[in-house]
């Protein structure tokens, strides 16, 4: 079991843990110590029992805000998936219809024949101009 000095407040103190754990050992000593450096500042020297009962108090304050987010944001999922799964599970909305007109042939033929009529017309005054 390896054994670590951990420096909180600027005392040191020996402990062990789990192998493979020192990583985590030491960043939780960071997190503690970067508290008791608060105190430190603020209030100044102090026993050292005081000053890890406040130094884990500050730290526990903001784990429970943490926590306390965190359910703020899992029940803002929760309901964000409910509305996803209610979205899935409703029916393709109808296709929205379009209606384009069509002109039926005989008007085509209409139009073609008067266009016909007119250039005829047309080729008659000028025949009768050029005269």
């Amino acid at each position: 079991m390896p054994e670590l000095t951990i420096h909180i407040g600027g005392r040191g103190f020996e402990v062990s843990c789990q192998d493979g754990e020192q990583s985590y050992l030491q960043s939780a000593a960071k997190m503690l110590d970067d508290e008791a450096q608060v105190l430190s500042d603020q209030i100044g020297r102090m026993p050292e029992a005081r000053m890890l009962l406040m130094a884990g108090l500050l730290l526990a304050d903001k784990t429970a805000a943490v926590e306390d987010r965190i359910k703020i944001v899992e029940a803002e999922l929760a309901e964000r998936e409910s509305e996803l799964a209610d979205l899935r599970a409703a029916p393709a909305p109808e296709p929205e219809r379009i209606e384009v007109p069509v002109i039926p042939p005989q008007v085509t033929d209409t139009l073609a024949e008067l266009a016909a009529r007119a250039e005829s017309m047309a080729a008659e005054v000028e025949e009768k101009l050029a005269k």
